[in-house]
C-alpha cells in the first residue's frame, strides 16, 4: 500500500517539482519505503511507496515502456498474476513482476474498462498522453481513498486530504454541510467531504479529465437481491460460500514479504485467519487488542481462536489514558470529525504490528454488513415485532437477546423501552426503517451546533440528499436487503474501512487485506436469501455453518459483541481531564464558531460529575472534541511536512 498525489495544470504551466515534492511529503507515513516524482510539462504524479510486491522493480510513479502512459497507484492487484499471463499471451511484454505494470497493460488494452478485469483494493490515476487524458478509478467497495479538488488553474489529488492541503491553492474550510452529514450518518455522503470544496471519489467510480471536461462516472453497482435461478440449498450455498472465500484468502497472501492477520476473538476474523491456515502451511503471527476495561475486552476468546489455530499471537493492552494520548494523532489521520474512540486502539494495533516487522495483515471486515451480523438487523426486525405485537410479553426479554453484553440495558424502565422501539404510522413502510433510530439518536447531537452553522444548514436535509443518491429499485429490495445496502454502500467505506480501517493502518504503513470484500464473495453474498443470513435472532447463520471444523464451536455458538472502545470516561478518568477542558474551553468553541459554549460547557459538567448519560452524550463529546481537533489541526493550524531532499526521492524524472 502506499500513498499517491499528483497535479494537473490546465493552462498548460509547468507543474512545480517542490509543490509536488510537498504533498508526497504529507504522505510519507503510507509510504516509508521510497518517493517518487515525475513531471511531464503540465501533468506530475507523486508516489510514497510501502514496497510488497516486486521490491525492486515496482517504483512508481511508473511510465509505460514508450512513456505514452504514467501510472501513480495505491493498492494491490490481488489477480495480478492471471491477468499477466493473459496479456502476455496476447503479446505484451512486461519489464518487473509489479501489479503496477500489469495495470498499464490493460489500460492499453482496454482502455477504462481495465477496471472491469481488477480484483482488489485500488486508487489509482493515468495520464494518457496521447489522449490528453487523466483517468482516475477507485476500487469497488471503497477500500483505498481518492480525494480531488480544483483551483482555478489545476486539478490536485491524492490519498488524504493532507496533501491536497499542501497545495498552496487550496482553501482550508471546513462544509457544515460534511458535518451535517456526519453527524446523521457517522460519515459523509461521497463525493461530500468535511472540507469545501474537496471531494471523495464514490467507491466503484472512475474519474475522467479531458478536453476541460470532469466526469465522474460509475462502472460498479453494489445490489443485493436474491438472485433468481441461484440454488436455494444450505449445504450448496456453503460450499460455494467456502471456496469463493478459500480462493479470496488465498490471492489476498500474495506478497514478497510477511503476511500476518488480525485475530479479534470473533468469529469473521477466526474464520479468515482459519483459511490461511487451510492455504499456507508456514508460521503465522497473528495481532489483536485487549482492554484494561473489562467491558470491552475480548481477549479470552483472542486466546482461544489463536491456540485453536496454532498462531504465534501478539496484542496490545489499551488502557483509558492510551486512548486520550493518542487522540489528536488519530484525528489527524481520519481527516474528519468522529463519534467514537473506536479507531485509537486499532491505531495502537497497527503500530505494535509494523514494531513487530509486518506490512500486511488479513483481516474480517465486510462480513457484517454482507452476512447481517450488525445488531441494527436485529433491532429492525424486533421493531417490525414489536409494532405488530404491541401487547406481547416477549418485548423485555427480546431486548435481552439483542443487547446480552450491555448489562445495564436489561434495567431500563418500561419507558426507556417504549421510547426506544417506537414505530410512528409510516416508519414500517419507510425504506430507511432499519437505520431511523440511529440517525435519530446521531441527529442530537446537532443540539449543540452553534446559531451560524444552523442558519447555514437551514432548509438542508441529508436524508434527502441519500434518497437522491439510492439506486432506482431500492424499494423494491426487501427490508433486509435495504439495511445491508445501507450498511455496505455507505457505513463500511466512509467509516469502517476509512477511519477504522485505511487511515488506522497507514498510520504506521500496514496493509490491510479483506478477503470478504472479494467483489466475487460480495456479489455472491448478496444473493443468499436473509433466511439463511438471520435465522430468528441468530445473526450470521451461512457463514457459522460454513465455520463449523474451521473455528472453534464456541465462538461459533457466541453471542456476537460489537467493536467497540470505552468513549468519554478515556478523557475524564485522570491526566487527560485538563486537556479536554482546555480544548474545548468556552473561548475556543466561541472562536471556532462551530458549537455553542454554553451547551459544550453542560456537557463537559456532566463528565466531570460523572453523570453523562449513555450514548448521547459519548457521542457529542467525541464528536465535538474531533471536530475541534480538525478545525485545529487542517483550518487554523495547518502544518505542512518538512521538504523532501532530493536524495529522498528514488525514482524522479521530469521533462
Amino acid at each position: 500500500m502506499c500513498g499517491l498525489a499528483g497535479i494537473l495544470n490546465f493552462g498548460g504551466e509547468p507543474v512545480d517539482p517542490e509543490v509536488l515534492g510537498d504533498m508526497v511529503a504529507m504522505l510519507r507515513h503510507r509510504g516509508p519505503d521510497e518517493r517518487g516524482l515525475v513531471i511531464r510539462n503540465s501533468v506530475g504524479f507523486g508516489h510514497a511507496r510501502l514496497s510488497i510486491i516486486d521490491i525492486a522493480g515496482g517504483r512508481q510513479p511508473m511510465q509505460s515502456h514508450n512513456n505514452e502512459l504514467m501510472i501513480t497507484f495505491n493498492g494491490e492487484i490481488f489477480n495480478y498474476l492471471e491477468l499477466r499471463e493473459d496479456l502476455a499471451r496476447a503479446g505484451h511484454r512486461f519489464r518487473t513482476r509489479s501489479d503496477t505494470e500489469v495495470i498499464l497493460h490493460l489500460y492499453q488494452r482496454y482502455g477504462e474498462h481495465c477496471v472491469d478485469y481488477l480484483n482488489g483494493q485500488w486508487s489509482f490515476a493515468i495520464w494518457d498522453k496521447r489522449n490528453r487524458k487523466l483517468f482516475a478509478s477507485r476500487d469497488r467497495l471503497g477500500v483505498r481513498p481518492f480525494f480531488y479538488a480544483c483551483t482555478r488553474d489545476a486539478l490536485v489529488f491524492g490519498s488524504e486530504i493532507k496533501a491536497i492541503f499542501a497545495h498552496p491553492g487550496i482553501v482550508h474550510d471546513l462544509d457544515p454541510h460534511g458535518l451535517e452529514q456526519i453527524f446523521t450518518f457517522w460519515a459523509t455522503l461521497p463525493p461530500s467531504t468535511p472540507f469545501r470544496g474537496v471531494y471523495e471519489l464514490p467507491p466503484g467510480h472512475s474519474l475522467v479529465l479531458q478536453g476541460g471536461q470532469l466526469t465522474v462516472r460509475r462502472y460498479w453497482r453494489l445490489q443485493f437481491e436474491p438472485a433468481s435461478g441461484v440454488s436455494s440449498d444450505p449445504e450448496h450455498l456453503v460450499e460455494e460460500l467456502l471456496e469463493l472465500l478459500t480462493d479470496a484468502t488465498r490471492i489476498r497472501l500474495r506478497a514478497d514479504v510477511p503476511v500476518g492477520a488480525y485475530l479479534s476473538g470473533g468469529l469473521d476474523s477466526t474464520l479468515t485467519t482459519s483459511l490461511i491456515r487451510r492455504v499456507h502451511s508456514g508460521p503465522l503471527k497473528t495481532f489483536s487488542v485487549g482492554f484494561e476495561d473489562r467491558d470491552y475486552d475480548e481477549s479470552a476468546f483472542q486466546r482461544e481462536a489463536s491456540t485453536f489455530l496454532e498462531t504465534e499471537h501478539d496484542s496490545v493492552r489499551c488502557t483509558y489514558d492510551d486512548i486520550a494520548d493518542v487522540f489528536p494523532r488519530v484525528i489527524w489521520h481520519t481527516e474528519m470529525p468522529i463519534l467514537r474512540t473506536a479507531p485509537a486502539p486499532l491505531f495502537l494495533l497497527s503500530r505494535l504490528v509494523r514494531e513487530d516487522g509486518f506490512k500486511v495483515v488479513v483481516t474480517g471486515e465486510g462480513s457484517d454488513e454482507l452476512f447481517g451480523g450488525y445488531d441494527i438487523y436485529k433491532e429492525a426486525k424486533i421493531r417490525r415485532f414489536w409494532a405488530k405485537q404491541p401487547a406481547s410479553t416477549l418485548r423485555p426479554r427480546l431486548l435481552g437477546r439483542l443487547y446480552p453484553y450491555m448489562q445495564d440495558i436489561q434495567k431500563q424502565s418500561p419507558a426507556y423501552l417504549a421510547a426506544f422501539f417506537h414505530v410512528r404510522p409510516g416508519d414500517l413502510e419507510d425504506p430507511f426503517f432499519s437505520h431511523l433510530p440511529r440517525w435519530e439518536l446521531t441527529s442530537r447531537l446537532k443540539m449543540f451546533f452553534s446559531d451560524e452553522i444552523k442558519t447555514e444548514l437551514h432548509g438542508y436535509d441529508p436524508l434527502e440528499e441519500l434518497r437522491a443518491q439510492l439506486p432506482p429499485d431500492f424499494g423494491r429490495m426487501d427490508p433486509f436487503c435495504q439495511s445491508q445496502f445501507l450498511e455496505t454502500a455507505y457505513l463500511l467505506p466512509g467509516y469502517i474501512l476509512s477511519s477504522q480501517g485505511d487511515r488506522m493502518a497507514m498510520a504506521h504503513a500496514v496493509e490491510g487485506r479483506y478477503p470478504f470484500l472479494d467483489h466475487r464473495v460480495v456479489s455472491f453474498a448478496a444473493t443468499i436469501p436473509a433466511t439463511l443470513k438471520m435465522k430468528a435472532l441468530n445473526e450470521k447463520h451461512i457463514l457459522k455453518r460454513a465455520a463449523r471444523g474451521l473455528v472453534p464451536d464456541s465462538i461459533i455458538a457466541r453471542h456476537k459483541q460489537p467493536y467497540r472502545a470505552p468513549d468519554g470516561r478515556s478523557f475524564f478518568n485522570g491526566k487527560h481531564r485538563e486537556y479536554v477542558q482546555d480544548t474545548l474551553s468556552s473561548s475556543s468553541v466561541r472562536d471556532a464558531g462551530l458549537f455553542k459554549p454554553d451547551a459544550v460547557n453542560g456537557l463537559l459538567s456532566k463528565f466531570a460529575a460523572g453523570h453523562a448519560n449513555g450514548t448521547k452524550d459519548n457521542m457529542a463529546l467525541v464528536g465535538i472534541l474531533s471536530t475541534a481537533l480538525i478545525m485545529d489541526q487542517f483550518i487554523l493550524n495547518f502544518r505542512r511536512s518538512p521538504h523532501l531532499c532530493s536524495h529522498e526521492f528514488t525514482n524522479c524524472a521530469a521533462s
